[in-house]
């Protein structure tokens, strides 16, 4: 099972979601942006540089949000899920095809990928 962070980013009162791709894996749904965890890196250290690496964005990685393991057709994640705040930085898109800045309570208007709903949910538990 491949370890995969994923950065709830606040900016004002708002998180940021981002859109996959069209002709990608999971193309048209939404996420929390992040990626991968490389061998001898922390998960805050992961999240710091792939947000970076995907969005040209800075952060702060805070507290743990929870984790959501998935089995997709071809492969197997737990998704570990923070909070983070943005610091600076323009968002350019990668990965992405859209990104939009919403409030919790706007996260039920979007269709996101498997792994990331239990993300979703407890957010929406915790307003």
């Amino acid at each position: 099972m491949i370890k995969v962070l994923a950065g709830v980013i606040e900016k004002d009162s708002k998180i940021l979601i981002a859109r996959r791709k069209q002709n990608s894996h999971l193309a048209g749904k939404w996420e929390f942006p992040g990626g991968k965890l490389e061998a001898n890196e922390t998960q805050e250290e992961c999240l710091f540089r792939e947000i970076f690496e995907e969005l040209g964005i800075k952060i702060k990685v805070c507290e743990f949000i929870c984790s959501s393991k998935y089995s997709y057709e071809h492969i197997s994640i737990e998704l570990l899920a923070y909070m983070a705040q943005y610091i600076s930085g323009e968002v350019f898109l990668t990965d992405h095809d859209e990104v939009r800045w919403v409030s919790k309570t706007e996260l039920n208007n979007y269709i996101f990928a498997e792994a990331d709903v239990p993300v979703v949910n407890k957010l929406i538990e915790l307003i």
